[in-house]
């Protein structure tokens, strides 16, 4: 089975997370990606460490290996006019540009939406940047700490005001990062689809600030309608109770109840039946009015017994529940090796991807590039003579 990128070409001018991210589900779903780094140093990540992976006498820093499998690497200095012509001329035989320089970084070269899109009309150009391509704060830099801060998601992360060690908190992931990727992927996917109907390209505005908006999700849409902001709940959910860690006699389980019916059997596995039909814990509602009460008396009962106790009574009955792995544990979890969920490609150690169509992985063969290893690909735009010439010069890596 073809994957269903098979014949798309990526020009990808990113680096970091958000557009290197992008690009890398795109290649995952069989895109050809062709990343574009600065001669000598690369792609920002790559020093990002430690750890490190030694692997053809360099090293690379794990972050790095994070976002970019499945991609070519070529060293092209686009500050020089010639490599920002190499550049272009192979933004004219690519199907989508993805970039997250800032606003008008990449107008002097040549290289903005505009200039390709002129050249190439079928061309779908992806501008990652912090905050958008027009506003008060267009010409900001963004970075996901900030965004995190400013968007309102530290706001509802950590222990609330007045507890121990309470205050906002970072994410422990460049969320915002990850969903603006993804959110690029699926636009780019969309241009696709539409060219195929019409011939016509795209630019795609991505902002960090408005994905960050957009992933508050019920937090937001609690705000819009009671007009109050949401308060961290610490490891509680604002709309839901129970839904939270509890600790048992030996370690810590998470308990997800997500209606009426699962709580009633968890009154019955607690020993408290009376509790399903207790006016205070009967509906959902009540229980988030009452969890002061509520939760308390749960977590007793919790801290009786072992958690692989409780997990198999829970399991038993239905109930959402599991414990808190740490990163280890999570990727040597049974279910992670059955699903393939942890690969080593050429060497190299790489999370798979998610995505299977019609049960097939959508894994790209190719691991993490080192800096420059492709550049035998630019002899599709370049003459051996020219070729030897920007190298000569360091243009080209």
């Amino acid at each position: 089975m073809n994957q269903p990128l098979a014949g798309i070409r990526v020009l990808d001018l990113s680096r970091v997370l958000a557009g290197p991210w992008a690009t890398q589900v795109m290649a995952d779903l069989g895109a050809e990606v062709i990343k574009v780094e600065q001669p000598g140093c690369g792609d920002d990540t790559r020093h990002w460490g430690p750890p490190w992976l030694e692997r053809d006498g360099e090293t690379v820093a794990a972050y790095f290996l994070a976002a970019n499998r499945g991609k070519r690497s070529v060293a092209i200095d686009i500050a020089d006019p010639d490599g920002a012509a190499l550049v272009r001329r192979m933004a004219a035989d690519c199907d989508v540009v993805v970039e997250n320089f800032r606003v008008g970084g990449l107008k002097k070269y040549g290289l903005d939406a505009a200039s390709l899109r002129g050249a190439n009309p079928r061309l779908i150009y992806a501008s990652i940047t912090g905050f958008g391509q027009d506003g008060p704060y267009a010409e900001r830099a963004g970075y996901d700490y900030i965004i995190q801060g400013m968007g309102g998601l530290m706001s509802l992360t950590g222990l609330p005001d007045g507890a121990p060690g309470g205050g906002p908190m970072r994410v422990g992931v460049a969320v915002v990062d990850l969903f603006t990727g993804m959110y690029a992927a699926n636009a780019v996917l969309a241009a696709l689809v539409r060219r195929g109907a019409t011939g016509e390209g795209a630019t795609i505005d991505l902002a960090l600030f408005d994905v960050q908006l957009a992933m508050l999700a019920n937090q937001a849409s609690n705000a819009l309608v009671s007009g109050r902001d949401p308060v961290r709940q610490g490891a509680g959910h604002p709309n839901i109770v129970p839904y939270q860690p509890f600790d048992a006699a030996d370690q810590p389980i998470i308990v997800a109840v997500g209606n009426d019916r699962q709580f009633a059997r968890l009154a019955g596995i607690l020993g408290h039946e009376e509790w399903a039909a207790d006016e205070r814990f009967a509906s959902n509602s009540a229980r988030v009015a009452n969890r002061a009460v509520l939760v308390p008396a749960i977590a007793e009962m919790v801290a009786t017994r072992p958690a692989a106790e409780w997990l198999a009574a829970l399991e038993a009955a239905g109930i959402p529940a599991g414990p808190i792995n740490s990163v280890g544990q999570a990727l040597g979890d049974p279910q992670a090796e059955w699903r393939g969920m942890r690969r080593e490609v050429d060497g190299v150690p790489v999370v798979g991807s998610p995505l299977r169509i019609d049960g097939k992985r959508q894994d790209s063969p190719l691991p993490p590039p080192m800096l420059g290893a492709d550049g035998d690909v630019l002899g599709e735009w370049l003459g051996a003579e020219e070729l030897a010439r920007l190298r000569a010069r360091r243009v080209v890596g």
